[in-house]
């Protein structure tokens, strides 16, 4: 099954980011259109996929996950300016028919992502 997903996990804690407000933009040139804005569940996932096999297109996007405010909601100490405020990843889809899956992996002092399954 093609489509894009996501699931973020707060590696600061050993939790899912349960309540991270997410934004996925469809990129061209200097253009950012807003495609889906999403909260992650219980699970650090979202409820559905940010894009479905028929709605997935060749091209550059970007989410855009609201790190800073998660952790102050969890008590964190996150300082007015942020030092990871909003974790942006730029990726690009060229295969309509496979499944694009970006996980963020994230503290309020580091982040990493990769191309999952």
């Amino acid at each position: 099954m093609s489509g894009l997903s996501t699931h973020v996990l707060d590696t600061a804690n050993g939790v899912p980011g349960a309540g991270i407000n997410i934004k996925l933009y469809k990129v061209e040139a200097d253009q950012f259109e807003l495609i889906v804005s999403t909260v992650t569940n219980s699970d650090g996932r979202t409820d559905t996929l940010l894009l479905t096999s028929d709605e997935l297109r060749v091209g550059k996007y970007q989410l855009q996950f609201d790190t800073a405010d998660y952790f102050r909601a969890r008590g964190t100490e996150v300082p007015e300016t942020a030092f990871l405020d909003d974790i942006v990843i730029r990726f690009g889809i060229s295969d309509t028919q496979a499944h694009y899956h970006v996980p963020l992996l994230v503290s309020p002092f580091s982040y990493s992502t990769y191309r999952g399954s």
